[in-house]
């Protein structure tokens, strides 16, 4: 089997196929040897587990994950990659390749006719420019998935992993707190890659809760306050809240005395079970 690690057998590889990489994809593929097999194991990739992986690359991480998983599908957008990916996971019998769009893709559908009585994992190496849609479409589609492993930009993961109350809190912390139980399992310098990216990666988890941590009447609306109090992190909750959701100043100043807020309060100092409690009052 190839090597798959080695940039000169890459290369190789990668010429033969008349690959060039595309800038548009954030098409950067790993060529650490460490790194695919700590994703592997701390994916939850093992017997009786299904893996769903997002973009294959040249099926580095996709080795590595058949060789622990009863199976894995792999949902791959750019059609360059099938030739070579036949090439390099030749002799897996447990490998189905998907060349789609990943949020295009059904994966109620697929979970049910793929992986039928096994626990379901995500794992991916994702490009900064399509983090955060692809997370939270896994996440709001309440998948029967029990953890998605991911790696991302690594101010990325200071976001998503951040915890509440703090500085690097955003919109997009609380939303995958209200889903999952977030963590941060190592990171990943930017040589481990080619081509090498500017910036320095992270590997995250997210187990995905079995319930939401708070009670919500309309989490429509309690994602509305969230996101409206981050529109303007410049200035105060309500004044933020207020601005984006069109309520008078007001309004929102009472909503959050009612609650027990200060008036003052930044959103990066509430927390979850706040942020529902204020939309309970508005």
């Amino acid at each position: 089997m190839q090597n798959l690690s080695n940039i000169g057998t890459i290369r190789e590889l990668l010429t033969r196929h008349g690959f060039t990489f595309s800038k548009a994809l954030g098409q950067n593929f790993i060529v650490n040897p460490t790194v695919c097999p700590r994703i592997a194991e701390l994916g939850g990739a093992r017997h009786g587990v299904g893996v769903i992986e997002i973009g294959a690359g040249i099926g580095v991480l996709t080795q590595e994950l058949a060789r622990r998983a009863d199976k894995v599908v792999v949902i791959e957008l750019d059609s360059r990659l099938l030739p070579i990916l036949d090439e390099t996971l030749d002799g897996f019998t447990n490998i189905e390749i998907i060349n789609e769009d990943v949020l295009k893709v059904d994966l109620a559908a697929l979970i049910a006719r793929a992986f039928a009585g096994m626990e379901v994992v995500v794992c991916a190496n994702l490009p900064y420019y399509i983090t955060s849609p692809i997370l939270m479409g896994l996440l709001e589609s309440r998948l029967p998935i029990s953890a998605v492993t991911v790696m991302v930009q690594k101010e990325a993961a200071q976001r998503i992993c951040a915890p509440e109350g703090s500085r690097e809190t955003g919109a997009i912390s609380l939303a995958v707190r209200y889903y999952s139980e977030p963590q941060v399992l190592f990171q990943v310098s930017r040589g481990s890659f080619l081509p090498a990216p500017d910036v320095d990666s992270t590997v995250i988890r997210l187990d995905i809760r079995p319930e939401p941590p708070v009670e919500v009447e309309d989490e429509a609306a309690l994602f509305r306050v969230i996101r409206g109090a981050f529109s303007q992190r410049r200035k105060t909750a309500a004044n933020s809240i207020s601005s984006a959701l069109g309520r008078p100043k007001g309004e929102v100043a009472a909503a959050l005395e009612r609650a027990g807020l200060p008036a003052a309060a930044r959103p990066e100092q509430l927390t979850l079970e706040q942020f529902a409690a204020l939309t309970r009052e508005l």
